[in-house]
């Protein structure tokens, strides 16, 4: 059948009565034999185009609708690899990151920076069936794994994953003490400061549990939303261990802020040491599971600066400080660079510490300090003083008591002194 031959447009609309259904000259049907034969040519093309592979006839041995690409995935590779962090996910968590096998064996792991390629180091499993990162996993970062691997037959698996952990704004941390393995005195609590407010306290509270061998009772308490602190009721057993699993990881601590932590932590409970300086006496007493070992003169806080009364724990350890009277808001009276043998008593500046600038003898006799406990020393913490002597058998964590001072008990916040609260006080709000 004959086709009418399309004019340009131009002509078509100026001469419509010069087109429609004459015959063509002898020229004029060879041509539309050429563009028949072309528009033939380029069907053929374009259904080659359209077909995933091989021709008709090999598509057609297949049975219901098998081709080569049914062949392909019958002879796939057996190996399931699968990586925590979905590929794409934003708000990964920062402590599960892994890759794991089965039905094969995972040959080799990479993870690292989508922005530099910085690699993370891992560490592949003895039996081949899992991967974690040993290097550190920061928030906020956008890392890439891609993992390879091999079924029982040799055939190749390869899963990749490009993923973002959680974001610093979107996440909360805590610090903790006292550190793992660490040997610490009696009266030591675990303290954890977090770096948000958290309102759910509730949740994570029950996410956090310490234990010790001792069997003692160690409960929870918030002293405002970024500071809860666990202790039993009394000083804990010397000897026992303690251990703390943190399990805080994707908990909602304030709304849309999630933990990124999960970790257990232990630490060893030392001998028992409890210090009573008496400030009417100007005498410390250094006692042992109960026994008298040394008795020290001290000088307490004068007149103007009273000591604290109370229990206070020792939380850090200096063989040399500065203190400052500008830190703890006592302007310019004093700026002593080389303090001997100083240990913390509380976060607002009470020390005890060796002293080598006083005149005189005030040891067991005046209290002359802005606070602290002061006892005999030398400058350059070299010698054999009182002051040594009380650093060299001091540990973190051992109790120091003030008593007879005309000064206020010392705030349970203030430091680690949370010894100071009632027990009763202290479990009433263990889960608010």
């Amino acid at each position: 059948m004959e086709q009418p031959v399309t004019p340009p447009a131009s002509d078509n609309a100026a001469h419509p009565q010069q087109y429609g259904t004459a015959r063509p000259s002898r020229g004029q049907a060879r041509r539309r034999v050429r563009l028949i034969a072309g528009a033939a040519g380029l069907l053929v093309g374009a259904l080659a185009l359209t077909a995933c592979g091989g021709d008709a006839k090999a598509n057609d041995d297949g049975k219901n609708g098998k081709g080569s690409d049914a062949a392909a995935a019958k002879d796939a590779s057996t190996l399931k690899i699968t990586i925590s962090a979905k590929d794409g996910s934003a708000n990964a968590s920062i402590n599960d990151v892994a890759v794991k096998a089965e039905g094969g064996k995972l040959s080799d792991v990479t993870m690292t920076e989508a922005q530099g390629g910085k690699a993370v180091p891992g560490q592949l499993a003895a039996d081949g069936l899992s991967w974690k990162p040993t290097g550190k996993v920061e928030r906020g970062t956008q890392y890439k794994i891609t993992a390879n691997g091999k079924d029982d037959k040799g055939r190749a698996a390869t899963e990749n994953s490009q993923f973002t952990t959680v974001s610093a704004k979107d996440s909360f941390i805590g610090t903790y003490t006292p550190d793992d393995g660490s040997t610490v005195g009696v009266g030591m609590p675990v303290s954890f400061t977090f770096d948000k407010p958290i309102t759910n306290k509730k949740d994570v509270l029950s996410h956090i549990t310490v234990a010790s061998s001792s069997g003692q009772q160690v409960v929870g308490h918030w002293f405002n939303s970024q500071r809860l602190d666990f202790r039993p009721e009394d000083y804990w057993k010397a000897g026992s261990k303690v251990t703390m699993k943190i399990d805080l990881d994707k908990v909602e601590g304030a709304k849309g802020v999630y933990g990124v932590q999960k970790k257990d932590v232990s630490f060893t409970i030392g001998r028992n040491q409890v210090s009573t300086v008496d400030v009417k006496t100007q005498e410390m007493t250094v006692q042992q599971d109960g026994k008298t070992i040394k008795t020290i003169p001290v000088s307490t806080g004068s007149a103007e600066h009273p000591t604290y009364n109370g229990q206070m724990v020792i939380s850090e350890k200096f063989t040399q400080t500065r203190m400052n009277g500008d830190s703890v808001g006592f302007g310019g009276e004093y700026d002593i660079k080389d303090v001997p043998h100083a240990m913390r008593l509380s976060s607002s500046g009470t020390f005890m510490h060796g002293n080598y600038w006083y005149k005189g003898d005030p040891f067991g006799n005046d209290g002359t300090s802005h606070g602290c406990v002061g006892m005999k020393d030398v400058q350059g913490a070299g010698g054999d003083t009182p002051a040594k002597w009380m650093f060299d058998h001091s540990l973190v964590g051992d109790v120091v008591v003030v008593k007879g001072s005309p000064d206020k008990t010392i705030a349970p916040d203030n430091g680690l002194n949370g010894w100071n609260l009632p027990w009763s006080q202290w479990t009433a709000d263990s889960a608010s």
